[in-house]
């Protein structure tokens, strides 16, 4: 901690100085552009992960590449964006945030662009990698300008805006990818970032103050931390994406990665903590509202994104329905947010802002438990109310929980905690996805064996239901009685592995009920910090 205290007093104190004199100078015309045109960019960068998730098998079958090999096309980008979200803060400081931030926004809508007119796998993949890496640089860099550039009595508006980005674009991206490809062709879902994409570029070019680059900070780059950072993330997210596909240990592959990212990450713990100039303040997370608010936000993101992952599976597995057809169902998760989000700053002067996470949290659980007995019936009508819980409780929790983790943080730190809040969110995603993979398949398999294990042959029931069965072939063009038979087992066979999936369904949104109730758990030991009081405490 000394080491960190005299880097402040002496280096940087300059700078953060400069810094927090910038709301005080910035027009509020200028600041505000700033603020809407870069968590713009953050919308389309998030936006871009489950818009095309929803048209992976469209975009698949254009290219000539086979369902293994095709989930590269979401891997890619997300690998990419998880390893520049940390690298942000310092690049910008590198080559100037203006500078940094346009070259980005120019870049992600350049390689959106060429996405739509990739000719095979192995250019999707790069063009992927590329878009990623220029829009995760938005999603930080959103976020640290809402923290510094804003007034304290501001933030929570910017963070409300900034919370469309996190919650709102995740639940309607498949909505918007379902429509796109169903109506305009897949190449649209990137077609859809050039105009919202030159109102960002148009508003950061016109707000953002010129500054020059610091070229020689590449020289004094932590360049160690910056190197096993980027190989163990890039390796855990391999894992986690891949995992389940390679039967997770049972593949040396998977096998060898882990080792990579366990290695790499713990020795960039080390570093990090003992560097006089670390790329990451890691100390951030022993501060109790930013650590348990880590926590949560990690926990947020498993659900957020597991949620968004599990929900078209179910409707694709068990009620058949096209991408056009999900969409519409996941509208219901996003459309209520657009409404409620921009309400909830309002909320937070009047209620303690730990009250409104609560009740976020216990809501966003809420919609996942209404989900833990379906059936064969389960559909579009019956989702509705759970959906619109979990928009509620979704459009509560992100605003609140960002203003009080970030509370008190200072100037010269203030990239550091946006990386880390913002990567630990991605984490939780990909954690939360890979989890969720994993455990849908393990429980429809224990539903299976103990479904079929209570049919039996000797039953009589059985028999009764498979001579039905048979019967009713028989009066519809089947002539063998053999074939009947078979054709009444199968149908059998086929009814009892669509119940198990359901049934695994109904474990896998109770999972997802409980952690989010252990985030609400962490988001009590949260205090309050005195400028986010709610009116009675003023």
């Amino acid at each position: 901690m000394a080491t960190l205290q005299i880097a402040t007093n002496n280096s940087s104190l300059r700078p953060a100085l400069a810094a927090a004199s910038k709301p005080a100078a910035m027009s509020s015309l200028k600041m505000w552009s700033a603020v809407i045109g870069s968590t713009l960019g953050a919308f389309m960068a998030v936006l871009n992960i489950q818009i095309v998730n929803a048209s992976l098998a469209d975009i698949q079958g254009a290219i000539g590449a086979g369902t293994d090999d095709g989930g590269w096309i979401s891997t890619s980008y997300l690998i990419a964006e998880i390893v520049v979200i940390p690298l942000s803060a310092w690049l910008a400081r590198v080559f100037s945030l203006r500078s940094y931030l346009l070259a980005n926004a120019i870049l992600f809508l350049i390689f959106s662009v060429a996405c739509a007119f990739a000719a095979n796998l192995q250019q999707m993949i790069i063009l992927r990698a590329i878009q990623g890496f220029s829009g995760g640089v938005l999603i930080p860099m959103a976020f640290t300008i809402i923290i510094t550039l804003l007034p304290k009595a501001k933030q929570p508006v910017g963070l409300a805006l900034f919370a469309l980005s996190a919650t709102f674009a995740p639940a309607i991206g498949p909505t918007i990818g379902g429509y796109l490809t169903e109506n305009w062709g897949w190449e649209y879902i990137f077609y859809v970032n050039l105009v919202p994409g030159a109102l960002m570029v148009g508003m950061l070019w016109a707000s953002l103050d010129r500054s020059p680059m610091n070229l020689g900070l590449l020289a004094k780059g932590d360049w160690p931390g910056i190197i096993t950072m980027a190989i163990g993330l890039a390796a855990l997210q391999t894992v986690l994406e891949e995992g389940n596909k390679e039967d997770w240990f049972g593949s040396d592959f998977i096998v060898q990665l882990s080792i990579i990212a366990a290695v790499s990450l713990t020795l960039f713990l080390i570093i990090e903590l003992r560097a006089a100039h670390p790329l990451l303040n890691l100390r951030l997370l022993l501060r109790r509202n930013f650590g348990f608010g880590i926590v949560a936000n990690f926990l947020l993101g498993i659900a957020l994104y597991g949620s968004v992952f599990v929900l078209p599976i179910y409707l694709t597995r068990i009620q058949g329905y096209n991408s056009e057809q999900i969409g519409m169902v996941l509208a219901w998760t996003g459309i209520p947010q657009l409404v409620l989000i921009p309400l909830v700053p309002r909320l937070m002067k009047r209620f303690d802002v730990r009250l409104l996470i609560v009740v976020g949290f216990a809501l966003f659980a809420a919609s996942n438990f209404m989900n833990v007995h379906m059936t064969g019936d389960y559909a579009s009508d019956q989702l509705f109310w759970p959906n619109i819980v979990r928009a509620v409780g979704q459009a509560l929790v992100f605003t609140p929980l960002s203003a009080i983790a970030t509370a008190g943080i200072e100037q010269e730190n203030a990239g550091s905690a946006s990386a880390l809040f913002n990567m630990m969110r991605n984490l939780g995603g990909a954690v939360g996805i890979a989890g969720l993979q994993t455990f849908l398949t393990k429980r429809e398999q224990f539903h299976s064996n103990i479904l079929t294990n209570s049919v039996s042959v000797f039953e009589e029931a059985t028999r009764d239901h498979v001579a039905k069965l048979s019967a009713y072939f028989m009066s519809h063009g089947v002539s063998d009685q053999a074939v009947a038979t078979h054709k009444a087992v199968v149908a059998i066979a086929l009814k009892l592995r669509k119940q198990a999936n359901i049934m695994a369904f109904s474990d896998t949104f109770f999972l997802l009920g409980v952690a989010l109730l252990v985030a609400l758990l962490a988001t009590l030991l949260l205090k309050k910090p005195g400028h986010l009081s709610g009116g009675g405490a003023h």
